[in-house]
Formats: C-alpha cells, sequence, structure tokens
C-alpha cells in the first residue's frame, strides 16, 4: 500500500504487571492523537486501515491489543490461544486501568496535542464506562458499534443469528463483505466471545449503566450500522438523549449508516464512514498550540 505510515511496536506494564502491547501510526502533522480501543475477540492490527485512513486525514494513531486479547493475551497466558478473552487479575476494572494508563503515556509524548477516544464494540462500552468516570484526559470521543448499556438495549443473546446464512461461519453480522467473514474466521487471533462466559457475570455486569454528568463538556460522535444487532438505531438514539440529558454534553453527532452491520470500519462503505469520521474531527478537534 503506497503512503502508508509505518507501524510502530511498544509495550508497558500495568499495575497488575501484565504487559500490554501496542500499536502506533506517526502523521507528518498530527492534528491531533485518536486512541483505539478494539472490541471483544479481536486485536489492535485488525484496525490498520483505519489508522492509516486517519494518519492520512492528519491525525496520529495508537491502539492497545486489550487484556486477553492480540499479543497481550498470548503473553499472559504462554502462547495458549484457548485462554484468549480472558481479562485476567483484576478484570473490568484492571482492563480500564490499562486504557487510561496509556492515555497517560500519549499525553507525556504529544503534550500539545488533543487526545481522542476512539471506541468499537466492546471497546465503545469500556470508553462509555471512562467518559463516566474521568473524561479530562480526551478531548473528544468516537463511540462504533454501541448501544445503549441496559438489559433492554444491548443484545447479550446471539449477536449472529440476524444475519446468519447456510452454511455461513457465523460471522455474517460483522459486516456484509464476504472478506472480513472469512479474514475473521480464519484468523488464529480472532474469536467468538461471550462475555457473560468470558468475564464472569459479575464482570459482565459491570457492563450495564447509563451517562452520568461528564467531567466536561466535550463533542460526542456515534457512528453505527442500521443493521447492528448488538444495539441499532433505538438503542443508539436513547443512548445520545442520554449523552445531552443525563451527561449534560451539547454537542452530539449521530451518523446511521443505512443496511451497515456492526463493524462500520469494516462495512462496504467503510471509505465513507471513515471519511465522516476524519472530516468530524477537523471540525471538532484543534492542536492546543
Amino acid at each position: 500500500m503506497p503512503n502508508t505510515a509505518a507501524r510502530g511496536e511498544h509495550t508497558f506494564q500495568d499495575a497488575e504487571g501484565v504487559t500490554i502491547h501496542y500499536y502506533g501510526w506517526q502523521a507528518t502533522q498530527p492534528r491531533g492523537v485518536v486512541q483505539i480501543i478494539h472490541g471483544i475477540g479481536e486485536y489492535a492490527i485488525r484496525y490498520e486501515e483505519l489508522a492509516q485512513s486517519l494518519v492520512a486525514g492528519g491525525y496520529t494513531v495508537y491502539a492497545s491489543d486489550l487484556r486477553g486479547h492480540g499479543q497481550t493475551g498470548l503473553g499472559q497466558y504462554a502462547g495458549d490461544h484457548a485462554k484468549l478473552g480472558k481479562l485476567g487479575a483484576g478484570g473490568v476494572p484492571a482492563t480500564l486501568a490499562g486504557i487510561r494508563k496509556l492515555s497517560g503515556i500519549l499525553h507525556d509524548q504529544h503534550p500539545h496535542l488533543p487526545l481522542v477516544l476512539l471506541g468499537h464494540s466492546l471497546g465503545s462500552i469500556f470508553a462509555q464506562k471512562m467518559l463516566n468516570e474521568d473524561a479530562s484526559p480526551y478531548a473528544a470521543a468516537v463511540l462504533s458499534g454501541t448501544p445503549y448499556r441496559t438489559a433492554l438495549h444491548m443484545n447479550s443473546g446471539d449477536l449472529s443469528k440476524r444475519h446468519a446464512v447456510p452454511g455461513g461461519t457465523g460471522t455474517e453480522w460483522l459486516s456484509r463483505d464476504p472478506e472480513v467473514w472469512t479474514r475473521f474466521a480464519n484468523d488464529p487471533l480472532t474469536f467468538d466471545a461471550k462475555v457473560a462466559k468470558l468475564f464472569g457475570l459479575r464482570e459482565a455486569l459491570r457492563l450495564l449503566g447509563r451517562p452520568t454528568k461528564i467531567s466536561h463538556d466535550l463533542p460526542l460522535l456515534i457512528q453505527i450500522g442500521s443493521e447492528d444487532p448488538l444495539g441499532g438505531p433505538r438503542s443508539v438514539e436513547l443512548l445520545a438523549a442520554a449523552y445531552h440529558t443525563r451527561g449534560g454534553l451539547s454537542d452530539v453527532t449521530v451518523e446511521i449508516y443505512e443496511g451497515a452491520r456492526h463493524e462500520v470500519y469494516n462495512e462496504t462503505n467503510r471509505r465513507e464512514v471513515m471519511a465522516d469520521l476524519v472530516t468530524w474531527l477537523d471540525e471538532k478537534v484543534t492542536p492546543t498550540v
């Protein structure tokens, strides 16, 4: 691929001593920094195309392999792929602390650039929780494939059911693009994930919740497909309204892509989705110097 940014590989240790692997893509004259939080059953490098699109738009990008995922998970479990998905000691709170530690590292490395938090799927749920706890490190936030985090508005059942096809891989719910199904099904680092089974009931219940008063009024973008089985349009409408009324945010933008499924950055119209993201960032994110 011509004119692409080289991907750097880095590590740090979290508070429990887990080695977190993360990756960076550097823009030449960045307007800001985007920190990506991936979803369950996947890993950071699946966002290579999104990272390159953001770099081309003038944004430096970082993404970590969460606890239990990618190279971080393989390191935790001595290369045992069967244990991928398990967060390990400290569970969800420790995972969130690791994400926040990376945010601090990025602030130290890029002190004059605004930091944008971008979470997809489980990563978006983690991002919602982090915004509730303390949004101060972030100049803006983006939620992709996200739900309103209640038992009524977040599907905890069979996400593949709506889009299943005879003889399929069970990954058709991710995208309309058959290549995405095949790559996911054949990737040794991706896996079908049931949160309650992997995390345990107590940790799974930590994922439920609603927006609370956000520590500062930051712009928020929500991007989902109209055929996303995790939440869907009605769930996201309720979420956006809650960010206005409960969260106190004045600038919430919702983009619903007709016919798209869960992974909008891997959809057949992904170039449109990524272009919309860069346009939004250009409008909302301004370097401090």
